[in-house]
């Protein structure tokens, strides 16, 4: 058993009226049922995923009193998957990014910039060239300034966008990015330090959702990754 959560479609969400929560009853569980979004944890560095009764649950707990205090690279990675059911809606980033850019402009008078260099394949915008139009100075806090990425595919669409802290004592990453095959959102938040494996990421998280497939009466049909 994989530790994680999971939200069908229909689900109350975590802020709904606790009145309608109390009414609301849940069909019986079936693979048939279709799934909002569910989470898991997995580690970087070798790809294996969070769970109990195994040693990944005595390494996380090591990691978080040995790394976390003392400012160490976490290399575990907080996931989230989306299932994108309408059929209509693009499966891109285009629109958001453009949007988040223009609301920076208008709502805090931060201009988000590209940069002329790739950094691991991937575009970099930074909130007025990295400079704080105030001081003249490089930014000394990034709550509204965090690094901004994006990756495109050959017919010019945004499939990833990244977002990065840089003035933190521990600075972290939200990554989304979508996958066609699947029609899924996908967001994972992680150490920067991992930043140079961003497609390495990708690549894992899918092959973990892949080990994971059954068969319409629950068979695994390969070998399951973080299997207890």
């Amino acid at each position: 058993m994989i530790d994680g959560w999971a939200r069908y479609v229909g689900d109350p969400g975590d802020f709904a009226d606790p009145k309608i929560k109390a009414k609301y009853k849940r069909p019986p569980e079936s693979y048939d049922l279709p799934i909002e979004s569910f989470g898991f944890l997995y580690r970087i560095t070798d790809g294996d995923v969070y769970t109990s009764f195994r040693q990944t649950q005595q390494d996380y707990r090591r990691d978080n009193e040995t790394l976390i205090p003392y400012g160490k690279p976490f290399p575990w990675a907080d996931v989230i998957i989306y299932g994108e059911y309408d059929a209509t809606a693009p499966l891109n980033f285009n629109f958001t990014v453009q949007d988040d850019f223009r609301v920076s402009k208008e709502v805090t008078n931060i201009e988000y910039i590209q940069q002329p260099q790739l950094l691991y394949g991937l575009t970099v915008y930074k909130a007025n060239n990295g400079i704080d139009s105030e001081t003249g100075e490089p930014w000394k806090s990034d709550t509204l300034t965090s690094d901004r990425m994006i990756h495109k595919d050959q017919a010019g669409n945004i499939k990833t966008y990244i977002d990065c802290q840089f003035t933190q004592h521990i600075n972290s990453c939200h990554h989304m990015f979508y996958n066609d095959d699947w029609h899924i959102k996908v967001w994972i938040s992680y150490s920067r330090t991992y930043l140079p494996q961003w497609q390495e990421m990708e690549g894992r998280v899918m092959q973990i959702l892949d080990s994971w497939r059954v068969t319409r009466e629950g068979k695994l049909l390969g070998k399951q990754i973080g299997k207890a």
